[in-house]
């Protein structure tokens, strides 16, 4: 009798991973890696989804132990407050230690200039890199996927930044079979992406079936916004509305939520995860070329402020 296994009979064993099996483990992989081989990791983590379940999969890691590393969030003062609040209780909840760097501060000292369109998602990049200098963090973990933007997909897990912070395209190391070189000189760091592999339906489908808690704000709710670009903003005291951008309340919720100067809400009805599921795997464009205005600003936006530091 034959004992060759059929490719469906694989499928069928109680062993087989499935589609968010593989992906969770092998973020956990990436999350325990990380502990063996550096000294000072940190997450960054905003309160958005995606570092919401960054910071799920870092619990699942190593429970029942603590989680080894600290949280960092650079703070832009143009934050939702909803997401901020989130933040709070979630880092509470944990019994986390979370570092906030804070634009705000750069600005009152004359190291940064506010932006005429009051924008600050491109002023996150100076306090994000003196945050990791002053506290020698030597590996900084991002939510980052490859499906969100063209520069990010060129990223490795582990991505290599020199003693400025700067990310070199040439300098990208090979990532052969799950092998992860951490290996950087000293003032270097290195930037990992748990979560390179997945994409914006992968993480929702996941949240559904952790049953991880988000913000409201991700699930539509009426809201007063006015139209720019294109994009339904928020009104806040970044500079918006301007004259003849009347406001208007609206069904909406947010894909993505960040700078509230250049994060933009869309129409919907989605009021559950399944609703929200349904409504993503139907999308044809990624959430920050919906919503993010900041990755407008040119064709390589993201991959120039990259370049300089930035995630």
């Amino acid at each position: 009798m034959s004992t060759t296994t059929t490719h469906t009979e694989h499928l069928d064993s109680p062993y087989a991973l499935t589609h968010l099996d593989a992906l969770e483990s092998e973020a956990v992989h990436i999350f325990r890696e990380v502990a063996g081989e550096f000294e000072r990791p940190v997450i960054l983590f905003s309160g958005g989804k995606d570092s919401i379940v960054m910071l799920h999969l870092a619990l699942k890691a190593f429970a029942p132990a603590p989680v080894p590393f600290s949280l960092l969030h650079v703070d832009t003062g143009h934050n939702f407050p909803e997401v901020l609040d989130f933040r709070d209780r979630t880092v509470a909840r944990h019994s986390l230690r979370l570092y906030v760097a804070k634009v705000q501060d750069y600005i009152d000292s004359g190291q940064l200039r506010e932006r005429p369109d009051g924008t600050r998602n491109p002023l996150q990049t100076v306090p994000l890199t003196e945050a990791i200098a002053s506290h020698k963090f030597d590996a900084v973990f991002g939510g980052g996927r490859r499906d969100e933007e063209k520069a990010r997909a060129k990223e490795r897990v582990f991505s290599l930044r020199d003693e400025f912070s700067q990310w070199d395209p040439r300098r990208q190391r090979p990532e052969l079979w799950q092998l992860y070189n951490g290996r950087h000189a000293p003032g270097e760091h290195v930037r990992v992406f748990p979560l390179s592999n997945w994409t914006e339906l992968d993480v929702w489908q996941y949240i559904a079936r952790e049953h991880i808690a988000l913000p409201e704000i991700y699930f539509a709710h009426e809201r007063e916004v006015f139209q720019r670009g294109g994009m339904w903003l928020t009104a806040g005291e970044w500079g918006g509305p301007k004259d003849g951008e009347p406001v208007e309340t609206r069904l909406v919720r947010y894909r993505t939520v960040g700078d509230m100067s250049c994060t933009g809400a869309v129409d919907s009805d989605a009021t559950t995860l399944d609703a929200v599921i349904t409504e993503i795997a139907a999308s044809r464009l990624t959430e920050r070329g919906a919503t993010r205005a900041d990755d407008k600003m040119s064709e390589a936006a993201m991959e120039d402020r990259k370049r300089e530091g930035y995630f």
